[in-house]
């Protein structure tokens, strides 16, 4: 839990759904069990760290999106501004599968599967 719960009743107030994962599921919970629930609701992973981008990236899944905050001060009060607006911004690309990093106030966007560059043979 990396996140505080005060970011659903925020996002909710923006009028965006949200839910807390340990509102609905074991705190102690393999970051895949997540990941599963998110994906089989049709949710965004909305995180602090970098496991849920990494397990995603990995293993090539095409889901669930991962909206991830790199910031100093992950409360709402200081970027919950910047998150609803990105959200916003990348609804498209969130809806289809992808990773959005936001940063401050920029963001960027990768498309799922994430897939690695071919080899060069020569």
């Amino acid at each position: 839990m990396n996140l505080s719960p005060t970011w659903a009743s925020f996002l909710k107030g923006e009028g965006i759904e949200a839910v807390h994962w340990a509102a609905i599921g074991d705190p102690r919970a393999q970051d895949r069990e997540l990941m599963a629930w998110a994906r089989q609701g049709g949710y965004i992973v909305f995180t602090h760290d970098l496991d849920f981008s990494i397990l995603i990236a990995t293993t090539g899944a095409s889901g669930p999106s991962v909206l991830q905050i790199r910031t100093l001060d992950p409360l709402p009060s200081a970027v919950g501004g910047d998150v609803v607006g990105v959200l916003r911004k990348h609804a498209d690309a969130l809806d289809r599968g992808a990773i959005v990093t936001l940063d401050g106030a920029t963001s960027r966007v990768r498309i799922l599967p994430i897939r690695r560059a071919k080899e060069d043979p020569g």
